[in-house]
């Protein structure tokens, strides 16, 4: 009888967890996953079925391959040729935002922060200059770019599993240019950003040569796994277990080419995955389910489809704006499983393509984590890695390159987004 009650109380006290103690994230959303099921607000079998099973597939699979092929060396190898090839410190540190941006697109934004890192700290000592920018601007880059594709971040992951689409959906849908364009129209603009923060360090600067390249076998498996990715795009049209099933094959072969290449553990290396993650999603998962059956999802869209109205416009801008600002200190992966339905209802109420609704939520979450060093996983790790070095990242020294970079990203692809689909 009150089981809407319990539901929202359960989804306030576990989004206040979240923010007062983002480190126990993964426990606070399974002990709410858990409530919801023994307090009987929605079956084990609903709770099950509202967990996107697809997605977690993705998320674990890529991190497999993500971390053998981190452990190959051939990111760092590339930076360090980047950096040796620029022609001053400015360019060298632009390139490397640049080769964060290509392989976040396809690794999980933390693990390209781990990737990469190392050079721009190493480049930083042999300067003898501060890091600081540097670091936060690969972090920003990295999280820009998690949103172009399917694979390249949770809430990519999130929304396709939601809406049914497909790896190649995100470069063209429907028949119009999709997310890939949007993000990277921003990341064009939010380039010259970058290049004014840094234009001042003329110096020229030769790395010697550390990196050695263990084996291309990593490398092979993700591009193989992305070609594959894009054609089983045309047999699962419904988006229901084939991208998932691809990413745990392909991440359980590197797991195996490991153990061969290095004669590890097979069991170390599965054990070494982001599983608090992972365990936090399909807790969200389960949170949110209970709050869409128990019918909170059609009474918030009613209350925000009530204060826009007719206008298309003015509630693609609401949403863009609310998700920029809320991103910015909410984990983004939770605020987008939640708003996600809450975007459909709105796009029916309207009468519209709630495409442009959806894309507009992750434009906004995924750029509106860069402008704090709290507002995305790869800010924290990226500002955990300078304080290892001596470096203590304010809000100040973050939001300085994190504002204008979000600011100009976020408006292009948003003005991209509503000319493509506000139409």
């Amino acid at each position: 009888m009150y089981n809407h009650i319990i539901a929202l109380a359960i989804f306030i006290f576990a989004y206040i967890s979240f923010i007062f103690s983002p480190n126990k994230r993964a426990h606070f959303a399974l002990l709410g996953g858990v409530l919801i099921v023994v307090l009987k607000v929605i079956s084990p079998r609903e709770a099950f079925l509202s967990i996107d099973w697809n997605v977690i597939g993705i998320f674990v699979g890529m991190l497999a391959v993500a971390d053998v092929f981190m452990l190959s060396r051939v990111p760092a190898y590339l930076a360090e040729i980047i950096v040796n090839r620029a022609k001053n410190t400015a360019w060298s540190v632009l390139f490397i935002c640049v080769l964060s941006s290509f392989i976040s697109a396809f690794v999980e934004n933390v693990a390209t922060v781990l990737i990469v890192a190392p050079i721009a700290i190493s480049l930083a000592k042999k300067l003898k200059i501060n890091p600081l920018n540097m670091m936060i601007a690969i972090a920003i880059s990295s999280n820009l770019q998690g949103a172009a594709t399917l694979i390249g971040d949770p809430p990519s992951m999130l929304l396709g599993g939601f809406a049914k689409m497909n790896f190649v959906d995100f470069f063209f849908y429907q028949g119009r240019p999709s997310m890939f364009f949007a993000v990277e129209l921003g990341a064009l603009a939010s380039f010259f950003v970058l290049y004014f923060i840094f234009k001042g360090h003329k110096e020229k600067v030769k790395l010697m040569p550390v990196e050695k390249v263990k084996s291309w076998v990593p490398t092979v498996i993700l591009v193989v796994l992305i070609v594959t990715l894009a054609a089983a795009s045309f047999i699962d049209l419904s988006f229901s277990y084939t991208a998932g099933s691809l990413c745990v094959l392909f991440g359980v072969i590197s797991l195996i080419w490991q153990k061969i290449a290095s004669k590890g553990s097979i069991i170390r290396g599965f054990k070494n995955l982001d599983w608090e993650t992972t365990f936090f999603l399909i807790g969200i998962f389960v949170i949110i389910g209970a709050v869409a059956i128990t019918g909170w999802v059609d009474l918030f869209s009613t209350f925000l489809s009530g204060l826009i109205g007719q206008n298309i416009f003015l509630g693609y801008t609401t949403i863009v704006i609310m998700s920029v600002i809320i991103s910015a200190f909410v984990d983004n992966v939770p605020f987008l499983a939640a708003m996600l339905p809450v975007a459909i209802s709105m796009s029916a109420k309207l009468e519209i393509n709630p495409t442009l609704f959806l894309f507009g939520l992750l434009i906004g979450v995924s750029l509106g984590g860069n402008i704090t060093p709290i507002g995305a996983s790869a800010n924290i790790v990226a500002c955990g890695l300078l304080k290892k070095e001596g470096y203590k990242v304010s809000f100040k020294d973050f939001m300085k390159v994190g504002i204008p970079f979000t600011f100009v990203a976020v408006f292009i692809a948003y003005l991209f987004i509503w000319f493509i689909w506000g139409r």
